[in-house]
């Protein structure tokens, strides 16, 4: 990799989670330090964005980088031609619509006093439309060639775990989630809590790796 890249946006190929396709540009360009992607709605009256309000979790800018959105953000409708900047802090309900074809919104997000941490969704999100319809197996089976191909990101081993879980793998959920905990503890804490692991949670590997007794 040089000292700087060059893409346009539409050199980056979309991905879709199995709600709003968006641009990768953080993981197309290798940019570790903060997250950020770009939505387009092709035609008037798409959503651009999914509706989410990132409570205690990211603040974020976005630009209408071309077109005319239609915010929504808390009860409020707001009108955001190109070249429009809208800053939403955590909390607060936010989604978007296009009012023209082709409309453009490049989002930039961090999470307030904590530096960037990369977790690699760019790669899960075609697969948690398997995960929504409850193919829990197919995920798991897809995802573990995600996961050894991107070791630099535990999430994504977490992810598998959890889909392991649901289809009644135990051995391989926990294999999964210690793989998750030995890149980053805050798996542990959070597969103490997820009900995704309940159908595991009696099994003695996952409490001994959990710190349950």
């Amino acid at each position: 990799m040089g000292e700087y890249e060059l893409r346009r946006l539409g050199e980056i190929d979309e991905v879709s989670d199995g709600r709003c396709a968006f641009r990768p540009v953080r993981l197309e360009l290798g940019i570790t330090s903060f997250g950020v992607n770009a939505w387009t709605g092709q035609t008037p009256g798409d959503r651009i964005l999914n509706e989410h309000d990132e409570l205690d979790e990211h603040e974020e800018l976005y630009l209408v980088h071309t077109g005319r959105a239609m915010f929504e953000l808390g009860d409020e409708r707001v009108d955001a031609p190109a070249g429009t900047l809208v800053f939403a802090r955590p909390g607060l309900r936010r989604t978007a619509f296009a009012e023209e074809a082709g409309t453009t919104i490049i989002a930039i997000g961090g999470t307030p006093g904590q530096a960037y941490v990369p977790e690699g969704f760019e790669l899960w999100a075609p697969l948690r439309a398997l995960y929504e319809a409850k193919r829990y197996a197919e995920a798991a089976d897809r995802g573990r060639a995600v996961v050894d191909a991107h070791p630099e990101y535990p999430f994504l081993a977490y992810s598998v775990a959890c889909c392991d879980s649901l289809a009644g793998r135990p051995a391989d959920a926990v294999e999964h989630l210690g793989r998750a905990i030995a890149a980053s503890e805050r798996f542990r804490d959070y597969a103490a809590r997820d009900s995704d692991f309940d159908p595991i949670r009696v099994d003695g590997a996952f409490r001994a790796l959990v710190g349950e007794p």
